[in-house]
């Protein structure tokens, strides 16, 4: 049974407009990280569907019958994978901080022919967290997925960064991670389910001017392995995706030493999977239940150099900063 907020969430009615369900308020955690700015005097929202009835899910594709949470999923590669979990017959609860966004993406998916629905929720505040939750279980009565791929990035060498900047990026890493499962795993035991934490091949090995964000991104194998041993025989899988370069929406922005919003480094188009791409692999991982999946030559290539030759590894980094600065600044 689901267990209710410390802070209670409360029931007000929604706009005519698009749609006629209620929405669920959630109060927002003061000072909390999020992964896009989020305007102070707005509250997290939910659509939920009526008290006591749910929606029917999907009849077709591998995943039918299924419901996915993914975090971070108004744009980007979350936006995709929810795409991609859709079009494989899973019933999708989209979430970010961003009303508009949700809405056209939610708009975008239903057009495809998903089922979706749309959550307004601060990652790393629990309560919101569990009105996430609530919000699957309430829509579609079950939930079999989580994607755990919302988080901050930064563009920032670790002198130079402010101590709250470098928490507000390790927190929405870790807690935002943490959190949606904490309030999840219920409801994944007794759907035998899946949980899937997106990482990064920055993880493997380190990389300069990304402290914060690799130290953040390697919690989440050690998290995957340890939680892997706890609940051995209970059904739950535990994966971990580690993402390499990924073309990124043209607004995408990450922090600065100031906390400050800026463009992410430069990457060759060359070097990057589109965002289709990797949802592809990651849904793909979820369906085998993997425990990991490296994507990209270049990231079994870190993931081999760090593991076997640590100190050409080393070399390999350093003298990438001399030759192509731009690349981490």
């Amino acid at each position: 049974m689901w267990k209710e907020s410390p802070a209670p969430a409360v029931f007000v009615p929604a706009p005519a407009e698009p749609s006629s369900a209620p929405v669920l308020v959630v109060p927002a955690a003061k000072g909390a990280a999020v992964t896009e700015a989020q305007p102070a005097d707005e509250p997290n929202t939910t659509t939920a569907a009526a008290p006591g009835r749910v929606r029917a899910l999907p009849t077709a594709g591998p995943l039918a019958g299924k419901v996915a949470i993914v975090t971070g999923s108004e744009s980007g590669i979350g936006r995709e994978t929810a795409r991609a979990l859709g079009a494989a017959g899973a019933a999708v609860v989209l979430n970010g901080l961003r009303p508009e966004r949700l809405e056209a993406t939610r708009r975008q998916l239903e057009a495809a022919g998903a089922t979706v629905a749309i959550c307004r929720a601060d990652i790393t505040d629990y309560a919101a967290c569990e009105a996430l939750v609530a919000t699957a279980v309430q829509e579609f009565g079950r939930l079999d997925i989580l994607v755990a791929n919302a988080s901050i990035s930064q563009r920032a060498y670790f002198l130079d960064m402010a101590p709250e900047v470098f928490r507000r990026v390790l927190d929405s890493n870790v807690y935002g991670a943490v959190f949606p499962l904490k309030a999840a795993l219920p409801h994944l035991l007794e759907s035998h389910g899946s949980i899937t934490f997106i990482s990064s091949i920055s993880a493997l090995n380190g990389m300069p001017s990304g402290s914060a964000y690799c130290a953040g991104k390697a919690a989440l194998t050690n998290l995957a392995h340890t939680l892997r041993l706890e609940l051995d025989g209970t059904g739950v899988h535990f994966g971990v995706v580690h993402i390499g370069f990924t073309e990124n929406d043209d607004d995408k922005r990450v922090l600065d030493a100031d906390g400050q919003p800026v463009p992410i480094a430069y990457r060759k188009p060359r070097w990057q999977k589109t965002q289709a791409e990797v949802a592809a692999i990651i849904v793909r991982h979820i369906r085998r239940r993997r425990q990991r999946t490296v994507i990209s030559a270049l990231g079994w290539l870190i993931a081999i150099v760090h593991t076997n030759f640590p100190r050409l590894g080393d070399w390999v980094v350093l003298t990438s900063m001399r030759r192509l600065r731009k690349f981490y600044e």
